[in-house]
């Protein structure tokens, strides 16, 4: 990966700073809203983050004054078949299941319109800070559909299924305090100071040992959806494997 800023292709920048890898969504005049050029260019971005050892975390921003994303385009419907063709044709590429084959941490700088598939991407993400004019929703029943990057499974298991349940079916949109009160933003700033302090937490994050924290976010992101006594055998055996790790280095 270079570690100068790039634009090709150009509705993702990919950057890359000492240990630390920036991927900013970049259709600002849509308010970055998520196309099959997007979904084909954030493909080849995981890609290079997944592949390059050098990368220990990662940033994840959108660029311009109005928002994060505002979900998806839908302007190009107007161009397709039907809805659910191009709602499938959109999403055919596993995106959302290589972002979380990918063993780094990722942290999402919110601001604005955090809305649809661009709440759906926060949510992959493990820390996500948020601008004090952040929006969160889930807009889609409200427009005929049904959220399709995972949000139906992603959002019970963060803020529990009632609250899920409320923000899926009304269409509700969150403020940031609520958001923060919900546990889907874990901090709040103002607007000027969202990049540094993201990109001051993911500097910490590359300090740690990234086989470890690979083996630390498996046990919480794989135990929680299995029985406890699996998820504390799934705990010891990560634990030795790090033990042992570090035996070795």
């Amino acid at each position: 990966m270079s570690t100068q800023s790039t634009q090709a292709p150009e509705t993702i920048i990919l950057s890359k700073r000492d240990n630390i890898a920036f991927i900013t969504l970049n259709r600002p005049h849509v308010i970055n809203a998520y196309n099959v050029k997007m979904r084909d260019d954030l493909w080849v971005a995981l890609q290079a983050v997944r592949d390059d050892a050098d990368v220990r975390a990662v940033v994840l921003s959108g660029s311009g004054d109005r928002g994060f994303c505002a979900g998806a385009d839908l302007t190009e419907f107007g161009s397709a078949p039907s809805q659910t063709i191009a709602r499938q044709v959109r999403f055919e590429r596993g995106v959302w299941e290589l972002w979380l084959t990918i063993p780094k941490p990722f942290v999402a700088a919110l601001h604005g319109f955090v809305l649809g598939s661009g709440m759906e991407m926060a949510l992959l993400c493990d820390i996500r800070v948020a601008s004090r004019d952040a929006t969160f929703g889930l807009p889609e029943v409200g427009l005929g559909m049904v959220p399709a990057a995972g949000g139906t499974q992603t959002f019970p298991r963060l803020v529990g299924m009632p609250s899920a349940l409320q923000a899926l079916l009304t269409a509700r949109r969150y403020t940031a305090k609520e958001a923060l009160r919900m546990g889907l933003a874990h901090a709040i700033v103002e607007r000027e100071r969202l990049l540094p302090t993201v990109e001051r937490l993911a500097r910490r994050l590359a300090q740690q040992p990234p086989h470890v924290m690979a083996l630390a976010r498996q046990a919480l992101l794989h135990g929680g959806d299995v029985p406890l006594p699996q998820a504390l055998e799934l705990e010891e055996r990560l634990a030795v494997r790090a033990a042992l790790a570090a035996s070795r280095g």
